[in-house]
This record gives C-alpha cells, sequence and structure tokens, in this order.
C-alpha cells in the first residue's frame, strides 16, 4: 500500500477550499503519496472527487475518534492511516499539544500544526496564509486555479435541472441570497430587485436555498411579484454539478462562493464588512463588487452597523458584471 500524508482541516466550506492551492502544493511535493484528507464529510467527498485528493475521512465520522483527545483511543481505522504516514499537516490549533504528540507516537518524519488564523502569520489573503504554513510563497503557487467537474457530477447536475424542466435556452444565472452571516448579505429587497432584473434582461435566474439560508430566501421572495425556482436540499457534489451547468454565479462572501470560483464558474461575488484582499476567490472569471469601502473597527461594530454602506453595491453594477459574464461564456469554444 502506498504511503500517505494527512492534512487535518476542520474549518467550514470556504476555508477548506481556499486551501486547495496549498494541499495541491503538497500533492505535488510528495507526489509518490497518497494524499489524504481529515474534513466535514461533504468537502472531503467532493475534493475526491474532483481528484484534488486521493482519499478522505470524514471528521465527523467514526474513525476520527481520539483524534483531538489524549483521554480517548483511536480508533483502528485511523491507526492504519497513521502507520503509513509520512507527512502530517494540521490546520487549527493544539492548544493541549494532543495532536503533536499522537503524530510524535507514531513516529511520521515531518509535522506542521497551525491555524491559518495565527497571529504571526504574514500573509494577508487566507489562502497565502495556508501556503505561510508550510513555509511557502504566493509565488510557489500553480498557474492552474480551478479543479474540472468530473462527467458523473455534471450528469447528475444536468439531470436535475432537466427534471425541474428548466430551459437551457436562455442563459441560466444561480443566485445565492444567503452566507454564514446575515451580516454579510444585501437587505431583502435589493437582493429581490437583482432577481427581478436579471428576469427583464433574458436571464433566467435560479435562487439557492442551503440549509442556513430559509431566512435570507424567504424574505428576498416576500418582495418579488413572481418568485424564480428555489433549488433546495442539494448536498456539495450534486451543487457542483448544478455550478457547472450555469452560465454565471452571483454570490456573497461564502462557501458556495468560493465553490463557483473553484470550479472555474464565471463569478460575481458581493462584498461588504468582510475583506476582499484577506477573503476574495482569485481568477480572471471572479468579479467582485463592493459598495463604500467598511469603516467598522470590529465584527461587533459590524453587527450594530444598521445602514451598511459596504452592502450597497449599485445593482447596475452587478447586472453590467452579469452581462460581461454572459458575453465571455458566449465567447468560449463549445
Amino acid at each position: 500500500m502506498k504511503r500517505t500524508i494527512l492534512i487535518v482541516h476542520p474549518g467550514a466550506l470556504g476555508d477548506v477550499l481556499l486551501a486547495v492551492p496549498a494541499i495541491r502544493n503538497l500533492s505535488r511535493k510528495f507526489s509518490q503519496h497518497e494524499t489524504v484528507l481529515i474534513a466535514a464529510a461533504a468537502v472531503g467527498r467532493l475534493l475526491s472527487e474532483c481528484g484534488v485528493i486521493d482519499d478522505w475521512i470524514p471528521l465527523e465520522g467514526q474513525a476520527c475518534l481520539g483524534l483531538f483527545s489524549d483521554t480517548v483511543s483511536i480508533t483502528e481505522e485511523l491507526q492504519s492511516w497513521l502507520n503509513r504516514c509520512d507527512a502530517a499537516v494540521v490546520w487549527t490549533e493544539d492548544k493541549d499539544g494532543a495532536l503533536g504528540f499522537l503524530f510524535q507516537k507514531f513516529c511520521i518524519a515531518w509535522v506542521q500544526i497551525q491555524s491559518p488564523f495565527s497571529p504571526v502569520l504574514r500573509a494577508r489573503h487566507q489562502s497565502n496564509r495556508f501556503l505561510e504554513t508550510l513555509g511557502e510563497t504566493a509565488g510557489d503557487i500553480s498557474s492552474e486555479r480551478t479543479v474540472q467537474v468530473p462527467p458523473h457530477l455534471l450528469e447528475q447536475g444536468k439531470d436535475y435541472l432537466e427534471a425541474l424542466r428548466i430551459s437551457r435556452d436562455r442563459s441560466l444565472a444561480l443566485v445565492h441570497p444567503g452566507s454564514g452571516s446575515v451580516h454579510k448579505c444585501l437587505e431583502p429587497r435589493r437582493m429581490a430587485s437583482l432577481i427581478e432584473q436579471l428576469r427583464r434582461g433574458g436571464v433566467c435566474p435560479l435562487i439557492l436555498e442551503g440549509p442556513a439560508d430559509q431566512d435570507a430566501v424567504g424574505h428576498a421572495l416576500q418582495f418579488m411579484s413572481k418568485p424564480p425556482l428555489v433549488l433546495r436540499n442539494l448536498d456539495l457534489s450534486q451543487l457542483a454539478g448544478v455550478l457547472a451547468q450555469v452560465t454565471f454565479y452571483i454570490g456573497h462572501d461564502s462557501g458556495v462562493t468560493h465553490l463557483s470560483a473553484l470550479l472555474g464558474v464565471p463569478t460575481i461575488a458581493l462584498f461588504g464588512p468582510t475583506d476582499p484582499q484577506r477573503w476574495a476567490s482569485h481568477g480572471r472569471h471572479v468579479t467582485i463588487l463592493r459598495g463604500a469601502p467598511c469603516i467598522c473597527e470590529s465584527w461587533e461594530t459590524v453587527k450594530r452597523c444598521a445602514e451598511k454602506p459596504c452592502l450597497k453595491v449599485p445593482i447596475e453594477e452587478i447586472q453590467m458584471a452579469s452581462g460581461l459574464a454572459m458575453e465571455e461564456e458566449q465567447c468560449k469554444p463549445s
């Protein structure tokens, strides 16, 4: 059996996707090894299906019992992985030293444990901070910034839209009104106005509702005279297949926006209080739009800010970016 490199990343979807350049660099550095990711099941499965990693272990599964504790015995499955491990990277804090002790116990030769949020890191962009934990820089990133959606997920996405009788005769826009925080979202009336103007411009808008987006979607729908279709209950792999079918995507600073950008979908990312120079996805296919620069001093200040001028992105700017995205998509070779 092949030797492995083990990557532990307990972060949310967007945080894990921002680590993809560093994960790819590790895979190239240890090209004779299997790259195994311990992360949330949905993102681990997706990155495996897209060929970014070779295998994955669900962070929330039985195999990881004892990983973060020096009082719980590790499982036989995890022990098997550790016995074949030559390098381990952990992107979280190890406050009590349990992880470091575990890797030392299994005589793993190369171990790097550091949170990408560590104050000692100097890089500004989050992707570069992952690289910095490995002693690398942004210049070490391959020019390849997207991943290919595998054929079976492309078929799933196509079948899903066909089952809803969504016509491909018009440009499709997937709009995600939610994010990880209500304080990062356009106000519902503005989101509704954007969606209706997209429709008037000949676009077929589709709304994405994730598990935490019910309020954001519901409030936006209240301001629409003709609500579009709402796509619900998609798992992450299904969502990747659907994203690969649409003409462009519009969303806030969220994990889904990072997913859209990573898959090479023309992406319009709406930023407000969070810093795009720290959190925005990279790529010529990504357009970053923002209102006035945010002057809030902390997240607590953001929560108290009622006006949020940073989120008042002119609808005309979003429409213009949408038009450019459609033009670029039409110019692609078929």
